[in-house]
């Protein structure tokens, strides 16, 4: 099996000599909006190694963060997309690729007319620990006696607290281009929990990586070849989506996924896969007597949550649940029912999450309720009867 030191020295060798001669095994075939490209320095363009765009998924003002921005591409095109008053952070490991990022970034500022992309050098599956920050540190107080390596550990718990390379609950949107299957297998769990955390409520990752069709075996997850060429450590399709799921991600769907493999080795298949995943279902549960009807087509669905719901069929929902589902990517496929008279949220009890059950339609109205009302306009056009 592929050890966490043996991954991620195959990767920062192979990315590091990367960054020096274009290497097309890295490469998987993507078509970005030529738009962006235009501003972006060739140095930069031919050492772009991705099976995806994530950007195209970005919208204007967001706080963006691309994990392993290798030379920049990602960012700079983002950039453009989230505008002036977005902004964008770059996450690398790899010296040699950072070099490239940020010795590119004020020329491309000038050429966009906004400067918000900056390049922070640490690894992807820890966000909170800066390594040129401990770097700097180890430079003024260097590791001579085993009191010091001792202390390295307390130093560096100590600038994750106060110094975190990315603050939780900080950006909009992590993004990421065919870079989490190069975390070796006993770091991954960390990794999504890390993009979980950095993550604002609401805010959603959308991520392109690469993933098989089996499992890999393990004689091929123990190929550093393999592992740093973005094979050995991929996920399976479902299991790179249940790796959201059970780090509290909702509303996980594939975006896009390639129908041809882009590699097949020993049978595998491997192709890239761009999934969107958001954060937020968490926190209490109130009643305010609300109401989501499923539209359809599937006869029942069963949410994140596990709650069944069959189509047609009016259920009681908390509000959290039904602010959630008020929006992307649940919006188009309910219709929502709110009471007649609201109940503020400071009135409002619990709610038990934990059951589905249906709403009468007296609960929203309120028991009392009967009106008689004139008939109304109920087409768009002509009549009704």
């Amino acid at each position: 099996m592929q050890t966490q030191t043996h991954a991620e020295t195959a990767v920062k060798e192979r990315y590091g000599l990367a960054a020096q001669a274009q290497e097309v095994e890295l490469c998987c075939p993507v078509d970005y909006d030529p738009r962006y490209l235009e501003v972006i320095p060739e140095e930069v363009l031919e050492r772009d190694y991705g099976c995806g765009d994530p950007s195209r998924h970005l919208k204007a003002g967001e706080t963006v963060l691309d994990l392993g921005s290798g030379t920049g591409k990602i960012c700079f095109i983002a950039s453009q997309v989230v505008g002036a008053a977005g902004k964008v952070i770059g996450v690398d490991m790899t010296p040699e690729m950072l070099e490239i990022s940020r010795r590119n970034a004020p020329e491309v500022a000038a050429r966009v007319g906004h400067g918000n992309v900056e390049f922070r050098r640490g690894l992807i599956q820890d966000l909170s620990l800066d390594l040129d920050l401990l770097d700097q540190r180890l430079g003024e107080q260097p590791i001579a006696t085993t009191e010091d390596f001792l202390a390295l550990e307390e130093l560096i718990v100590e600038l994750r607290q106060s110094r975190p390379l990315v603050k939780g609950d900080s950006v909009d949107v992590v993004v990421s281009n065919c870079v989490l299957n190069l975390v070796a297998g006993s770091q991954k769990r960390q990794m999504f929990e890390e993009i979980h955390r950095v993550l604002r409520r609401g805010g959603r990752a959308v991520i392109s990586d690469i993933v098989s069709d089996e499992e890999v075996p393990a004689e091929m997850q123990s190929d550093p070849e393999l592992w740093s060429g973005c094979i050995s450590g991929a996920l399976t399709e479902d299991g790179f989506l249940a790796a959201f799921e059970e780090a509290g991600f909702y509303g996980i769907r594939v975006l896009e996924r390639q129908q041809e493999p882009w590699r097949t080795v020993e049978g595998i298949e491997f192709r890239s896969l761009t999934v969107e995943a958001f954060k937020g279902k968490e926190g209490p549960c109130f009643e305010r007597h609300q109401a989501v009807i499923y539209r359809g087509p599937f006869k029942e669905v069963l949410d994140d949550d596990d709650h069944r719901m069959e189509r047609g069929k009016r259920y009681a929902v908390c509000d959290k649940t039904y602010q959630i589902y008020s929006q992307e990517p649940y919006a188009q496929s309910f219709d929502f029912v709110e009471p007649l008279q609201e109940i503020p949220l400071e009135e409002a009890e619990s709610f038990d999450c934990s059951r589905t059950v249906l709403r009468h339609p007296r609960e929203t109205k309120g028991m009392d309720y009967d009106a008689t009302t004139d008939e109304q306009a109920c087409c768009v056009t002509g009549p009704c009867c």
